[in-house]
């Protein structure tokens, strides 16, 4: 069975969802331990249903164990585990649908950690809630919110990106900034010391976009380059090593890129001939070559254009 008709898609660890082209509604299949199906079912899903589940959304996000659903209308609305306030709506408790009332207003992009949820707002601005045990958040503290902070804590913001606990932001000048758990040099500031606040120093300039995974970050340079730093099990940062790096490196891994994305131990990009390289973690075969085992530098997907 196939769900045809789909605008987008976009996968969280244990579950999916596919935004509908003509409905703007929402279908979802996978893990349901935390309520993150919609469907105020339990057990998993292994088909999507026959109906949508939401209506009137622009754009989904699926974190670990929740999922936010931006709307039409500039709302944000979020479901599943809320044990940390990561649904923004006052409380820890878990919610198996959607609310009726939005968390947030004049949204235009957002992004899922963990276990915190960040929203780009329309004026350029970013917020967040949801754990804060590393400072993710980015408001000087260690709380975790129940709600969307009163106030941004960065501005003049392009893209937002949250991972496992660390956010970065993608500066409108091209900058790159990061706050939150740094053990493993993923805000690239050269250093190992968490940061509770967004620094005020771009780590790396000239920058088109920005892909967070577990505790690495990679950047898409103006040039069409693609850089990383972080956590490096795997080799997930493309440079031939499984060497952590705590800052980014002065030369590209990979040129001739439209587009990124990261997730988990893996990286991925788009180039400009349409064709897909990937990098980091195969163990279960995800590159699709044919074997099984770690790539540290990018890799041809079989059957793309390079």
């Amino acid at each position: 069975m196939c769900s045809r008709g789909v605008a987008s898609i976009a996968a969280g660890r244990l579950h999916t969802c596919a935004l509908m082209a003509a409905s703007q509604g929402l279908r979802c299949r996978g893990s349901n331990a935390n309520d993150q199906l919609v469907d105020d079912t339990v057990g998993c899903r292994l088909t999507p249903p026959a109906s949508d589940l939401m209506s009137g959304v622009r754009a989904v996000a699926p974190g670990q164990h929740h999922a936010c659903a931006l709307m039409s209308g500039g709302g944000l609305r979020c479901w599943g585990e809320n044990r940390y306030g990561q649904l923004g709506d006052g409380t820890p408790t878990d919610r198996s649908t959607p609310p009726d009332t939005d968390v947030l207003k004049n949204a235009q992009a957002m992004s899922l950690g963990r276990a915190f949820t960040c929203v780009l707002t329309m004026a350029g601005g970013v917020r967040c809630w949801g754990d804060n045990s590393d400072g993710q958040l980015g408001d000087g503290s260690t709380t975790a919110r129940l709600a969307p902070s009163a106030g941004d804590v960065l501005s003049g913001v392009a893209a937002v990106a949250a991972g496992y606990s660390h956010t970065c932001a993608l500066m409108k000048t091209g900058g790159v900034r990061c706050w939150g758990l740094n053990e493993n040099g993923q805000l690239g500031d050269g250093t190992h010391v968490a940061a509770t606040r967004p620094p005020t120093r771009d780590v790396l300039t000239d920058v088109e976009a920005i892909a967070v995974a577990y505790d690495s970050t990679c950047a898409l340079t103006r040039t069409g380059g693609v850089r990383c730093w972080g956590d490096n099990p795997y080799g997930k940062l493309g440079d031939g090593t499984t060497s952590n790096r705590a800052a980014p490196p002065t030369k590209d891994v990979l040129a001739g890129v439209r587009a990124i994305s990261a997730g988990g131990a893996q990286v991925r990009a788009l180039t400009v001939t349409d064709g897909v390289r990937c990098w980091g973690d195969n163990f279960r075969v995800q590159i699709g070559d044919g074997t099984a085992g770690w790539r540290t530098i990018p890799w041809p997907v079989p059957g793309t254009c390079h």
